[in-house]
């Protein structure tokens, strides 16, 4: 029996290089096997990602820059939430003892047509006081300056000013809202929140925990689903004239879990948040008979910067970094093979279909 055992391995040895069942993640000084496409300068160029161990110095680096994103939303100014008139704004002014100048030639005119215009230069006119610039102004600055340029030719003069339709400033909002369109800005502050719920509210495939606003060029990300779950007053943004507040899909936020685990499966987001260990759980966590828990590793293609992350695992104590270290749409988590798995593999392709012919040739050698 012992002289069976040089000639299986004379057989076998040659077949592992021609076999290389499953997946194996390969590196070399901590880059990945492949060159892949990254984007540099504005131009694309091809190179091997690094990849970086998962430790808690890492966590620690990737939330306070998550924190420094979120601060530097644009603040929330509640002086700027009052409404500034602007161009094709209709405006109504109403003196009070002096009908002939709010009805003036005794006219009849539609409630829609009534009241005065702000022209394209952001000017009224009005009798006795001429053009005035009214732009960027509110309606009680408006009524002052009136009230001080008629105070020169009528006694006591009372008035009221307010607007009769608004037309100058508007923001739009798309996405899954039941909807989606542009939106008027009024008297009432248009927030982030006043914008959704004059939307109809969001849908049911709505990613609340991402929404975008762009705004002069500028994209920022907004966690609705903290301001409505946790009342974080920093995201409820007040919006301003030419402001795109997108609500996106969350059907692609999916986590792709793939190697030596219970389960192999596409995981979804949910409510923006999913760990490494919930993952890994969700996929009914290691095979422990064929796992290399000390790789496990999470791609992350980014957008066009892709990232490589290790988590050495063989420690029970490496899922509390589990547990913290957040995972994001369109990551895979990838568990590698261990080296005996993969010559087991090896063995399982070859036999038992080899193996009578094996044993027909070691019985005719005399073994």
């Amino acid at each position: 029996m012992f002289k069976l055992t040089p000639l299986i391995l004379a057989i076998l040895l040659p077949a592992c290089s021609l076999f290389t069942p499953g997946m194996h993640m390969k590196a070399d000084n901590n880059l990945s096997e492949l060159d892949v496409p990254v984007m540099k300068n504005g131009t694309m160029v091809k190179e091997k990602t690094r990849i970086v161990p998962i430790t808690a110095d890492l966590i620690i680096e990737r939330e306070n820059s998550r924190l420094q994103a979120v601060n530097n939303l644009p603040p929330v100014d509640i002086s700027k939430a009052a409404y500034r008139i602007g161009p094709q704004d209709r405006l109504q002014i109403t003196v009070w003892e002096h009908p002939e100048l709010n009805d003036p030639g005794n006219e009849k005119i539609m409630p829609e047509l009534a009241g005065k215009v702000v022209d394209e230069n952001g000017e009224l006119y009005y009798p006795y006081v001429g053009s005035i610039p009214v732009a960027g102004k509110t309606v009680s600055e408006v009524r002052t300056e009136l009230t001080h340029e008629l105070s020169k030719y009528f006694k006591k003069v009372k008035l009221d000013v307010r607007v009769l339709s608004f037309q100058s400033h508007r923001a739009a909002i798309v996405g899954e809202v039941k909807m989606p369109g542009v939106q008027a800005m009024t008297e009432t502050p248009l927030t982030v929140a006043e914008a959704i719920s004059r939307a109809g509210g969001v849908t049911a495939d709505a990613d609340m925990s991402n929404v975008a606003l762009a705004r002069d060029g500028k994209s920022y990300k907004i966690d609705v689903l903290s301001l409505y779950a946790k009342g974080k007053s920093t995201q409820n943004l007040l919006l301003k004239d030419g402001d795109v507040l997108y609500v996106p899909d969350h059907k692609d936020n999916k986590v792709l879990v793939m190697g030596e685990v219970g389960r192999q499966q596409a995981l979804q987001i949910n409510k923006g948040k999913l760990s490494l260990s919930q993952a890994l759980a969700e996929a009914y966590g290691f095979d422990l008979n064929t796992s290399k828990p000390e790789a496990v590793y999470v791609i992350r293609p980014g957008d066009m910067n892709p990232e490589i992350f290790q988590l050495n695992a063989g420690s029970p104590d490496a899922m509390i970094l589990a547990d913290q270290f957040a995972l994001q749409a369109h990551d895979t988590v990838f568990v590698d093979t261990a080296g005996v798995t993969q010559w087991s593999r090896v063995l399982n392709q070859i036999l038992p279909g080899s193996f009578t012919s094996m044993m027909s040739l070691a019985a005719t050698h005399g073994f």
